[in-house]
């Protein structure tokens, strides 16, 4: 199994692999969920949990390995985002955590460059929640917060959720209309609907 922990010398370049979830070895797939569960705990008030892993699995996954060690990953899954009367078909991309001993070398934006390459290539819309320490990051890639009002289809109708005001990104893609103004409406999953 990759080792996705351990700290060390630099075991050679970063190869980036794009891979739908079906795809991964269930190594890789246990890699990718220590690495997340270790990176949400270096993060005052987070944890990644049994929730945040089903959103993050079902789509295309972007793994950074550094030898036989996993040092990055985020992924991109299908939602719908109801928005200007339409519900567009989103890469919401979920699971973004680089290991913490090689932050700031440039990983993170390897992982976005391809997460964002599925989403102009397969989608409407771009979005993500992002965290307080990472919304520089992603609004210096053109990420932009939503401004409207934000809610959630749930089973009891919809519901607003104000309280994700400025956490809540979304990318253009070509061709879709936006008025980010206007109210964005999630669809329903356990968990943190956002």
């Amino acid at each position: 199994m990759p080792d996705s922990a351990g700290a060390g010398p630099a075991r050679g370049p970063v190869r980036i692999r794009l891979a739908h979830t079906a795809e991964l070895t269930p190594g890789e797939l246990a890699a990718a969920r220590t690495l997340l569960d270790d990176a949400f705990a270096d993060s005052p008030g987070e944890e990644f949990t049994d929730e945040d892993w089903d959103h993050s699995r079902g789509g295309m996954h972007v793994l950074a390995w550094e030898g036989a060690a996993l040092i990055g990953h985020a992924a991109v899954v299908q939602r719908r985002l109801l928005h200007g009367g339409r519900a567009l078909r989103t890469g919401y991309v979920e699971g973004v955590a680089v290991r913490a001993d090689r932050r700031g070398r440039g990983v993170g934006a390897a992982l976005m460059t391809a997460a964002e390459r599925v989403v102009h290539g397969g989608y409407e819309l771009g979005a993500l929640g992002s965290a307080e320490d990472a919304t520089g990051f992603y609004t210096a890639r053109g990420w932009r917060p939503w401004q409207g009002p934000l809610s959630a289809l749930t089973p009891d109708g919809v519901v607003p959720t104000p309280e994700e005001a400025g956490w809540i990104h979304v990318l253009a893609v070509a061709g879709t209309p936006l008025d980010p103004t206007g109210p964005l409406t999630c669809d329903w999953r356990d968990g943190e609907v956002w």
